[in-house]
């Protein structure tokens, strides 16, 4: 956290903490003699970030931290105040090492004044290092790597859906650190035929998953939606907003609170490593699956299009037949979906088993699916304002609806 003092001078470290006064003159009006002090943290909810230097707001300098017990890192959330009129210009100089150097060219950071809209800022990457830019319009600025979605937002959003008919909230288990991992129940078992498993936020900096099924949830458990309605009386849903409470909540990119990639655990879960994979793998078994549907975010890939597990041994042509239905239905659903861009198709046989599409294809011989998003934008449809946000996640959260109906009888 960056913490100024409240004397006026030159920089000054107390505590291992930086501080620096900036006079309002400088940004306001000549006439005020009033010190303004340049105040920058991250103690809060899904914060990372570390200070090196915040002395002048043209050349602030800036490091991601690691998550914890892994050499992960790209996720970036922080506050700023006392920003009025300035020029920010925020250096994240380890940029250069985080997890995936694709997702810096063509990207543009998250602010927001209010956390309810986030629109992209000047962004530039350039010798490993990531530099914002923003002329502040108020006080305080929170900057992101993607619209943050808190843990109180997820608490909000599982309370909403408790209180539907159609809804049983459970706790399958506890996180390393002690969160519930929450599975909404959806639907008539005594009515439905099908069984659909619906995650998101394994990678827990993916947050445009979890606002994705903030959309999904809002049609599914709407009564005045046909389309919701229909899918209701034909299958059981088994939903899971958020995989990785922990990772959430801790500020990390891609692990739970020792370090662990959940999606790449599911051929070894375990409650010493992975217990919120170990808890809903178990239900799985119990339930048994129809389709699942994982849902992530990519960093460098400005599209949305869906992995498949071809490459599961068990895999066969009815399973590619509903996979490409699948795809084609979700086209016609949203303009935002794609299929000519996305990942490498495995080899018949190849595929690694220890992430969550491909073992559930292979175990469960049923639709197993990776939806992706940008972190960037859509380059299909591009928002010059606000990039890929949490509307469209929500929207196209909500037409997966149509896509599911357009198969379910053939699962």
């Amino acid at each position: 956290m960056y913490l100024p003092s409240l004397d006026a001078g030159a920089p000054s470290i107390d505590g291992g903490i930086w501080s620096i006064n900036l006079t309002s003159e400088s940004r306001f009006s000549e006439k005020s003699e009033t010190i303004m002090a340049l105040h920058i943290t991250d103690a809060f909810d899904s914060g990372n970030i570390e200070v090196l230097d915040a002395a002048d707001p043209g050349r602030i300098r800036l490091e991601i931290r690691k998550d914890n017990g892994s050499d992960f890192y790209q996720w970036f959330h922080f506050r700023v105040t006392g920003a009025m009129g300035e020029q920010l210009s925020m250096a994240i100089e380890n940029a250069g090492g985080a997890a995936y150097l694709e997702g810096w060219p063509d990207y543009r950071a998250c602010a927001s004044y209010d956390r309810e809209t986030w629109f992209r800022v000047d962004t530039e990457y350039a010798d490993g290092v990531l530099t914002l830019h923003h002329l502040a319009e108020a006080d305080t600025v929170w900057f992101a790597y993607f619209a943050p979605f808190s843990m109180e937002r997820h608490q909000d959003l599982i309370a909403s859906a408790q209180l539907h008919h159609a809804v049983e909230l459970e706790v399958l288990g506890e996180t390393l650190d002690g969160q519930p991992i929450d599975l909404l129940t959806v639907g008539e078992a005594d009515s439905a035929t099908r069984t659909i498993w619906v995650t998101a936020r394994q990678h827990p900096g993916e947050t445009m998953a979890e606002w994705w099924m903030e959309g999904f949830l809002a049609r599914l458990l709407d009564d005045d939606d046909p389309v919701a309605r229909k899918l209701r009386g034909h299958a059981v849903f088994h939903i899971v907003p958020n995989m990785n409470p922990d990772g959430s909540k801790r500020g990390h990119l891609r692990t739970n609170a020792k370090g662990i990639n959940l999606n790449r655990e599911w051929d070894k879960a375990s409650l010493e490593n992975s217990p919120e994979v170990f808890h809903v793998l178990n239900r799985m078994r119990a339930t048994g699956i129809d389709l699942a549907l994982d849902v992530h975010g990519d960093e460098a890939l400005p599209y949305n299009f869906i992995a498949g597990g071809e490459g599961a041994p068990n895999f066969d042509q009815r399973g590619q037949d509903l996979l490409d239905g699948y795809k084609d239905a979700l086209c016609l659903a949203s303009p935002d979906f794609q299929t000519e861009h996305g990942y490498d198709v495995d080899a018949p046989g190849t595929a690694n088993l220890s992430v969550c599409t491909n073992y559930l294809a292979n175990e469960f011989k049923c639709l197993a699916m990776t939806l992706e998003m940008p972190f960037k934008d859509n380059a299909d449809l591009p928002d010059p304002e606000y990039g890929w946000s949490p509307e469209r996640c929500r929207k196209l959260g909500a037409a997966n609806l149509d896509a599911m109906l357009a198969l379910v009888t053939e699962l």
